[in-house]
């Protein structure tokens, strides 16, 4: 049956596509759309590129304020989500220091992530990169001239470093695993970026985690110090599952969701990198940090509300990182122990149990598109097959 009221909790990119899609499939009903910050929505990858070197925050925008009206989404930004009674089917929100309570009829769970702090001395000195305000504060320290440490080789760390270095700055990264971006691509590729970031003037300290930060800079576990005038952690992020959990929904590195990012209670859903969902290739709960699949999720989530869909999820993710000038795509999702071949310069095929899982690519967009014809194929895919995409 189709509920009158949908809430969704989560104003990323998730949430506020979950709003547009439950629109554009014709549901009618009333739709409130809760987010913690203030202001717009807004796109967060560029937060980490282009955003730090232009400042343009209105280009971050996803809608102007007209639209929510325009399409009747009743959008409440700076709003705490403090409870959800099931049983009620209401929220206890807090907005402008007052508490209020809401009701829904299906709920939405898009409530994203939040950086990991590790448990390193002085950690609390170190700045994040995570919302618009987090951008906005690193943009006026690099203004100066600046040493920098970067606590976590990932995607985020090494993207802020590519451009910190861009923009002039002494960097170090720092990384407690052996290799770049270990739990998301191949060795190869890590060996490739290391090479890119070494050569553009960036310190590498890998197999060496952080053990304090202090005024001076970063002290590795082997005794070494990293000198740097700010420190930047981007080591991981984690779920929030806390207001689900307090709930009583089953938890399980996230939001625990059965194949229609249905949780366990059928009013409530959950999209985005805190829905821990089946793996459509079998290998148990899954868990994405991507805004493609978030976009995916809201989509499906909004088809099943508005016209009753029973489709299970099963879009194929895909993900990208720009680093500089360079450009990572993967197709696909691989675990950290997939096998890896590589298919030609700049391509990288990861294979576990069951094939194909994932392939990497670098500055090639033809063979990337094409890459994802092919693993979303539900045909065998052959070494003939791999090779033709890097013709």
């Amino acid at each position: 049956m189709t509920p009158g009221t949908v809430t969704i909790i989560g104003a990323g990119q998730g949430g506020f596509q979950a709003a547009i899609s439950l629109r554009q499939n014709g549901f009618e009903g009333a739709i409130t759309l809760i987010g913690d910050e203030p202001g717009l929505p807004y796109q967060r990858p560029p937060l980490s590129k282009v955003y730090l070197q232009d400042g343009k925050a209105e280009a971050l925008y996803l809608r102007p304020e007209s639209f929510f009206e325009a399409k009747r989404i009743d959008y409440l930004p700076g709003t705490r989500v403090e409870a959800i009674d099931r049983a009620a089917q209401r929220l206890t929100v807090l907005r402008d220091g007052a508490e209020k309570s809401l009701p829904y009829d299906h709920l939405i769970l898009a409530t994203g992530t939040r950086n990991l702090r590790p448990p390193i001395e002085g950690i609390a000195h170190a700045c994040d990169l995570r919302t618009l305000t987090d951008a906005q504060r690193l943009r006026e320290k690099l203004d100066q001239p600046a040493r920098i440490a970067v606590i976590g080789g990932g995607f985020i760390g090494l993207e802020f470093a590519a451009v910190a270095r861009k923009l002039g700055h002494e960097v170090a990264v720092i990384e407690a695993a052996p290799r770049l971006m270990a739990r998301a691509v191949s060795q190869r590729m890590s060996d490739h970026f290391a090479d890119l970031h070494r050569g553009w003037g960036t310190a590498l300290h890998l197999g060496q985690p952080a053990v304090a930060v202090e005024p001076a800079g970063v002290t590795l576990a082997d005794g070494t110090g990293v000198t740097a005038d700010f420190v930047l952690v981007a080591a991981g992020v984690r779920p929030n599952v806390e207001l689900a959990e307090a709930a009583g929904l089953a938890i399980d590195n996230g939001v625990k969701t059965d194949a229609r990012l249905q949780t366990s209670d059928p009013a409530i859903s959950a999209l985005g990198d805190c829905a821990s969902f089946p793996d459509p290739r079998g290998r148990g709960h899954i868990r994405l940090e991507s805004v493609q699949a978030a976009t995916d999720h809201a989509r499906l989530i909004a088809k099943r509300l508005a016209k009753g869909d029973t489709d299970p999820y099963g879009a194929l993710p895909w993900f990208w990182s720009d680093q500089g000038a360079c450009k990572l795509q993967i197709a696909g999702y691989a675990t950290p122990d997939a096998a890896e071949e590589e298919i030609a310069a700049g391509i990288v095929g990861r294979f576990d149990e069951r094939g194909l899982a994932a392939i990497e690519t670098i500055d090639n967009a033809r063979a990337h598109m094409r890459a994802r014809k092919l693993i979303a194929s539900p045909e065998p895919v052959t070494r003939a097959d791999l090779e033709e995409i890097a013709a």
